[in-house]
């Protein structure tokens, strides 16, 4: 498990459609939450077209000799040596929504955020290439250490065939939901829900959570962490990364949540962070 940002610093810009990882929060009647125990509509999916692209750039040559480099990091393995492929396809992975959270009509429990590509390095260390649109076309926005994205969407599958795998990042929690059930994938999930729970109660719980933290609501005015934010910043920022390029923000385009950096110090124009930090363990 990933270490949580502060709860602003990921669960980003929502309404603006236009990020994930940053700082801040939100306003929300809570009387929206009560309602209907039926399912919300899916999140949007991730089209084959999506899924080439985000390959494609996961596996462009200059990601792998940044991949080279950050798996490198700590001396484990020459960059040299490192010979870093990219194993399997480009998955989606979900974050709670902030208009989830806002009771909006009709909204998904999760939204996409962007698509993850698994990466393996010649001595095995592990790391997530997060992908996005952006107005350059598909690009990797962030390097993460380890594998939860697709050990979560394993797990995902197995427990609730067909459902959505999302993260609740101010808690760092994994669920799966699917027929207006919200089940739990991991220990901080089973903190939040238990065994599981309704998709109407999760809602009340995060309603209750995060429902004054939305953007736009005082606590977000006053920069307080523990939400959601409309600030475009870096995913490494959120999660506490080591940067390895530095670049300007660029925003991504419609549908992803993730923001971007254009060129910096390595021809590869992306921030590539180094997560470390994980509850109870490190990976690297």
């Amino acid at each position: 498990m990933r270490t949580p940002a502060s709860a602003a610093a990921v669960l980003a810009a929502a309404a603006a459609s236009v990020a994930t990882v940053a700082t801040a929060v939100i306003v929300l009647a809570p009387p929206a939450v009560a309602a209907t125990a039926a399912p919300v509509p899916g999140p949007r999916s991730a089209t084959a077209e999506d899924r080439a692209e985000a390959a494609r750039a996961a596996a462009a040559p200059e990601t792998l000799a940044t991949l080279s480099r950050f798996f490198a990091r700590e001396g484990k393995v020459s960059a040299t040596a490192a010979r870093p492929r990219v194993a399997g396809e480009a998955i989606p992975v979900h974050y709670l929504s902030p208009d989830f959270v806002a009771g909006k009509a009709g909204a998904p429990v999760a939204r996409l955020e962007f698509l993850a590509s698994e990466a393996v390095s010649s001595d095995g260390q592990r790391a997530a290439l997060w992908t996005a649109e952006t107005g350059a076309g598909w690009q990797v926005v962030n390097i993460a250490t380890g594998d939860d994205e697709f050990r979560y969407a394993q797990l995902g599958a197995a427990k609730l065939p067909g459902g959505v795998v999302f993260r609740e990042p101010q808690i760092d929690a994994w669920y799966v939901a699917e027929g207006g059930r919200v089940l739990p994938l991991d220990e901080d999930a089973i903190r939040a829900v238990g065994d599981g729970t309704s998709l109407v109660a999760y809602r009340a719980r995060v309603v209750k959570a995060y429902g004054d933290k939305l953007p736009g609501s005082a606590y977000a005015k006053a920069g307080e962490a523990g939400g959601f934010s409309d600030e475009t910043t870096v995913p490494a920022a959120a999660e506490q990364g080591v940067p390895v390029t530095s670049g300007a923000a660029v925003p991504p385009a419609a549908g992803l949540g993730v923001p971007v950096m254009a060129a910096g110090a390595v021809a590869l124009g992306v921030t590539a962070a180094v997560r470390r930090s994980r509850r109870g363990r490190v990976e690297a």
